[in-house]
């Protein structure tokens, strides 16, 4: 997961760069006032978005698979920790009964 963050942070620089270059070569409108700054960033996430989405698809399928994998192994690591609770008590019970 931590890999995919940092692509998409790669990713997000990147068009933070070119759109900065853009902006002030005067490809790209300036924003108004003092907001270009703002402009600057929002119109680098609005590009980035879909390139990421694009471009990352693979590593992003492989983070999720990594994520269910773990979640399954907390499950399961829970279901265990059940189960024995429910035999110590199921013990406890049975042990109670024959005194």
């Amino acid at each position: 997961m931590l890999r995919y963050t940092l692509m998409r942070l790669g990713v997000f620089v990147g068009c933070l760069v070119v759109v900065w270059g853009a902006v002030y070569s005067g490809l790209a409108p300036r924003g108004l006032g003092d907001s270009n700054g703002l402009w600057v960033v929002l119109l680098a996430l609005l590009i980035s978005a879909p390139i990421s989405f694009v471009v990352l698809r693979k590593e992003r399928d492989r983070a999720s698979i990594q994520v269910a994998q773990r979640v399954d192994r907390m499950k399961a690591g829970l279901d265990a920790n059940r189960n024995q609770e429910d035999v110590a008590d199921d013990a406890a019970r049975a042990q109670g009964q024959t005194s």
